[in-house]
């Protein structure tokens, strides 16, 4: 048991492989067996923090797997939706740059002995990205490709449970890339007197 976090979030590190080479390979079955793999990777996110706290196996390393795991399976997975022009660059850019800044953010504070926990909206960021990405790999598993502004999801009119659920997906990564931004203000508000103190006395 007290390597059981660690192995799931392993496990979620290398499931982004083939999650990545099925978004790819742009084809129905390949898109449903992605949602499988998507789902299982999302929970995992969701278990490994709960058992190391339950069974009190919280450790440096594992924390690093938990949140690196989390970004690259998350990030690989939108970059490769960019690349078979389902999700717009522009959505990426800012949900990756939001991961970055945080990460800037938290190393700054961490260097002062200071820990910035995660706030509300970056925890609803989280599900409503996960929920977005899931939906489209469905929809499309589903064989939906409707028309979508803001450059989602290019197609015809929607005339399917698949497009209509399409739409709804589209709508929530819409949502998602705005709590992305709330997120990151919430972090910087946080993070603002260490950023605005004098080089001299944060060194």
């Amino acid at each position: 048991m007290r390597n059981l976090p660690n192995i799931l979030s392993f496990g979620r590190l290398f499931a982004t492989v083939p999650l990545v080479v099925l978004i790819l390979l742009n084809q129905p079955v390949a898109y449903l067996i992605a949602t499988v793999l998507f789902v299982a990777g999302s929970v995992t996110d969701t278990l490994d923090g709960q058992i190391a706290r339950k069974y009190h196996v919280v450790s440096r390393l594992g924390i690093f797997l938990d949140l690196t795991a989390d970004k690259v399976f998350v990030s690989a997975a939108l970059i490769a939706l960019v690349q078979i022009n389902i999700v717009p660059a522009w959505i990426v850019i800012v949900i990756v740059t939001r991961e970055f800044l945080v990460m800037g953010l938290r190393s700054l504070a961490a260097a002062q002995g200071v820990v910035i926990p995660a706030g509300p909206w970056g925890k609803q960021k989280t599900f409503l990205t996960l929920l977005a990405i899931g939906g489209i790999l469905l929809a499309r598993g589903l064989q939906g490709a409707v028309a979508f502004p803001l450059g989602l999801s290019t197609g015809g009119a929607p005339d399917s449970f698949a497009d209509f659920l399409l739409i709804a997906a589209n709508v929530v990564m819409l949502l998602a890339t705005l709590w992305t931004i709330l997120s990151a203000v919430e972090y910087l508000r946080g993070a603002w007197g260490l950023l605005a103190d004098p080089a001299e006395s944060a060194s």
